[in-house]
């Protein structure tokens, strides 16, 4: 991993640091001030080369005709060459500065135009290979810059690319399971439904007819629920698909009609309860009867929900079972789901067995700052 380069400002004092040394080790302006002018002009110019990169190089070039204190020249090139594309301005440059030092070198009779001399040929060489050196070092640390950021570009894109295929196979599997619901479960409780609708049609006891009409009713409701999450699951990969409608208190008298419990329902909630708990105490309400259903069939509920110093607080009581319970599958995530929404909103689900053998469910939620 390359180490990270020292700030622009400490760079820039370094390099005319150098430059003033390079000034004073050459002897500059002891018998002409016109060179130190030019060297200090030189000198002070680096301090624009990173916005001024063209001009910065032009200030620093009388340097090299008049002088032979030539670094502030060569750092003012090589910062050109790497902060531009345009190879024909560099050359133009690059020769610019060859001729300014062949110049100085054989002043004032330039020997070099000489090609004849063998010897003119020294010179000329050690200006060109001077001139081309930081060109060609600053086109290097440009392609430098320029790959490490292809490769981060690169990197992105197949991060990118990674979290495509991450959501492709999220896609394919929810769609799988929603196949699977919607073949096997919905086929059975519409055979629950069936069946149900059925039964009350012929049978002539009047409970048999209102039990059939309740679970035809429950398993309708089954379905569209069962419906609405296979849409969403199969929505996977499109906008975001909201668990609408989403139940409030106003459904709490239908949910508690449709259990086929025989329930005492009391509530005393403003109507401005934010929509999260409303679906909190729903759920609860919900869950609640279900397993009384399941656990206690025979048994009858009480649901007390009051608002009362800022907390809603829900109590769904059941006495114990009027006949045995069947034996129904259940993974038992139904309670635990509960207290995982109520944490999410600040409060707290308990419960847990009466002395008379019943049971009870307890929620309590703050309404300050619920949202």
């Amino acid at each position: 991993m390359a180490s990270p380069a020292p700030p622009a400002p400490v760079m820039d004092t370094v390099l005319v640091t150098v430059s003033l040394l390079d000034v004073w080790i050459h002897d500059v302006g002891t018998h002409h001030p016109r060179e130190l002018a030019c060297a200090l002009l030189a000198t002070s110019a680096l301090v624009l080369r990173r916005r001024l990169p063209l001009p910065t190089f032009l200030l620093t070039l009388p340097t090299a005709l008049f002088t032979d204190a030539v670094f502030a020249t060569l750092v003012a090139l090589y910062t050109l060459a790497s902060r531009t594309h345009h190879r024909v301005l560099l050359a133009v440059c690059a020769v610019g500065f060859a001729v300014c030092d062949l110049t100085w070198w054989s002043w004032p009779s330039p020997e070099f135009a000489d090609l004849s001399d063998r010897q003119a040929l020294i010179p000329v060489s050690y200006s060109l290979a001077q001139a081309t050196a930081p060109l060609f070092l600053g086109q290097l640390v440009q392609a430098r810059r320029e790959l490490s950021l292809r490769l981060v570009e690169v990197s992105e894109a197949r991060e990118h690319e990674r979290l495509l295929l991450a959501q492709g196979v999220l896609a394919r599997e929810r769609a799988q399971l929603a196949r699977e619901m919607h073949d096997a479960v919905s086929h059975q409780v519409s055979l629950i439904a069936v069946r149900a609708g059925a039964l009350q049609v012929g049978s002539r006891d009047p409970e048999a007819k209102e039990a059939a009409a309740t679970i035809r009713l429950l398993s309708v409701q089954t379905l569209d629920e069962l419906r609405h999450m296979v849409g969403i699951l199969r929505a996977s990969g499109s906008r975001p698909t909201e668990l609408t409608p989403q139940p409030s208190l106003a459904d709490l008298d239908r949910l508690v009609t449709g259990s086929g419990i025989e329930t005492d329902l009391r509530t005393e909630l403003p109507a401005d309860l934010p929509p999260p708990v409303q679906r909190a105490v729903y759920r609860t309400v919900q869950e609640a009867l279900t397993n009384i259903r399941k656990h206690a069939p025979g048994a009858t509920a009480t649901i007390r929900i009051r608002h009362q110093d800022g907390t809603v607080r829900a109590t769904v009581t059941n006495t114990a079972p009027g006949r045995p319970a069947l034996s129904l599958p259940g993974a038992h995530h139904g309670l635990i789901g509960l207290r995982q929404r109520a944490e999410l909103l600040g409060g707290t689900v308990t419960s847990g067995h009466l002395g008379n053998g019943g049971y009870e469910l307890r929620l309590e939620l703050p309404v300050n700052g619920t949202h």
